[in-house]
Parts: structure tokens; C-alpha cells; sequence
């Protein structure tokens, strides 16, 4: 399929270091766990959001980063932001995540249904900034979250390909740091394990490639995965699907990256205006 198709059918996806915004096939997914904050939306009609014994039913839904969870759908599509917590301040999430479950559910809903057809009509677009994902979706910028610099940056660099087979003794290094101190700032700081994070970024690099006609076995060892198995078994965790079928159902979907040109004060890509 190519690009023009692509753009056609309507289904399409953002992609950047901070940010997702998926519009396209839910499938079948089973129990998945992302590391992101996770903001559904249904397409049309409503959504059902399954947490342990606990279910809401509505038109949008948020789930907190590595809660296991399952999504339902009326329609075959959906609507799903994800947002890296480690990018926003908790205090801001906090307050978003109670607009969502509030009064305000209607409205943002509304907001992000109008940004999906904003973007669906921008065919062929080369690049977006954090600061333009959010005032398009939320109506504002979600403000930073204070990092130490050198677990800011460790964890930037977590986001590019080759950081994907990063340990942690080479950002400890890097830091300046003794392994044990690391490991021990490092959750101190963004509130997860050194490696529960770096294998979310690990299956959240595939979301790159997902369009393509592309050798899985391959991918899964340029990744980092040391072999096919552990690669299904930990998409299946994160996406409630196995890579194979994430890749049939992404065929016709559209995927924008962000801005290359955009660094951080660290000199890393950050997406940021």
C-alpha cells in the first residue's frame, strides 16, 4: 500500500519521543499494560475500559502507566493518546485525569475527535512539536516534568533506536554515577525500574515500523530482543496483541513522526517548540 492510500483511508498515527496519537483498528487486543498514560477515545458511540473487576463505560477513558487494562469498542476504531510520564508533571496528569472522569468527559472528547479530523485532513504533514500536540488536543501545553538533568537525559536517549540496547551501566556512566546510585535515582525520578522502562521504550519503538512490510525476526533483534519468543511475548504485554497482528492491522495507516529539527537543551530530539 502506498502512501496516497494510506493517507485515504483515514487511519493515522503521531508519533514522537512524548506523545501518540493513534486513530485506526482496535482489534482484539487482550489485557495489555502500557507505560504511557493511555487516553481512549471512541470513534463513535462508546467504549468500554475493563481495570480488574472494575469497568467504565462511556466516550473516553484515561489508564494510568503499567495498569493492566483491556479496551472495548462499538465501533472498529478508535481514538488512543499516549503520554509519557515521565515528560509530564505528575500535578498536571493529576488534573487531567479528573477532567476526564468529571463533567468535563463531553467536551474533551468532543476535542479530541475534532483534532482527529483536523489531522485526517493534513495529509502529508512533515513534523509536530509537544507544544502543538497538546494545544490540539487539551487546549494547552502540559507543562514538564522536573528531571534530574542526568536522569533526563538518560532516559531521552532510552528513546532512540540504538538506545534500545542501552544498560544501565552505560547511563550510569554517562551520569557520572555508581550503578547502585543509578538504578536507585533513576525510580526515584520517574517512578519506575530502570528496566520495566527501558522495555516499554524497547515495544514502543515497533509503533516506528508498524506500516511496513518488514521481516519481524529481523526487527525484534535490531531492536534488542534476544530472540522471536521474548519479542511476541513482550509486545503482547504492552499491546494485548501479538506483533504479527499489529502489523496486518496497521497496513493502511498513515504515521507522522515529530520534528527531527527540534533538540533539547540536552541536544536530544524532544519535540518541543
Amino acid at each position: 500500500m502506498n502512501d496516497r492510500d494510506r493517507r485515504e483511508s483515514g487511519r493515522l498515527m503521531l508519533i514522537s519521543p512524548e506523545r501518540v496519537f493513534y486513530a485506526g483498528l482496535l482489534g482484539r487486543p487482550r489485557k495489555r499494560t502500557s507505560g504511557g498514560f493511555n487516553i481512549y477515545v471512541a470513534m463513535r458511540g462508546s467504549l468500554k475500559i475493563i481495570e480488574g473487576k472494575s469497568e467504565l463505560v462511556g466516550e473516553l477513558g484515561v489508564v494510568p502507566p503499567y495498569v493492566p487494562h483491556s479496551v472495548e469498542s462499538e465501533h472498529p476504531c478508535i481514538i488512543c493518546l499516549v503520554i509519557e510520564p515521565e515528560t509530564v508533571e505528575p500535578s498536571a496528569m493529576e488534573g487531567l485525569s479528573t477532567r476526564i472522569a468529571g463533567t468535563d468527559a463531553p467536551d474533551i472528547a468532543r476535542r479530541i475527535r475534532a483534532a482527529y479530523e483536523t489531522l485526517r485532513l493534513q495529509q502529508g504533514r512533515r513534523g509536530f512539536t509537544t507544544g502543538e500536540f497538546d494545544q490540539l488536543c487539551f487546549g494547552e501545553a502540559l507543562p514538564d516534568r522536573k528531571l534530574d538533568h542526568r536522569i533526563k537525559r538518560s532516559a531521552a536517549k532510552l528513546n532512540d533506536f540504538s538506545g534500545s540496547k542501552m544498560t544501565a551501566a552505560d547511563c550510569a556512566v554517562s551520569a557520572g554515577l555508581s550503578p547502585s546510585r543509578f538504578l536507585h535515582l533513576f525510580k526515584e525520578q520517574t517512578g519506575v525500574s530502570f528496566r520495566a522502562f527501558r522495555a516499554w521504550k524497547r515495544a514502543r519503538h515497533l509503533l516506528h515500523f508498524a506500516n511496513q512490510n518488514i521481516n519481524l525476526a529481523h526487527l525484534a533483534q535490531d531492536i534488542g530482543y534476544p530472540d522471536s519468543t521474548h519479542f511476541s511475548h513482550s509486545i503482547r504485554r504492552f499491546y494485548g496483541l501479538k506483533p504479527r497482528a499489529i502489523f496486518l492491522g496497521s497496513r493502511d495507516l498513515a504515521i507522522y513522526p515529530s520534528d527531527p529539527g527540534v533538540l533539547d537543551s540536552a541536544g536530544l530530539r524532544h519535540g518541543r517548540p
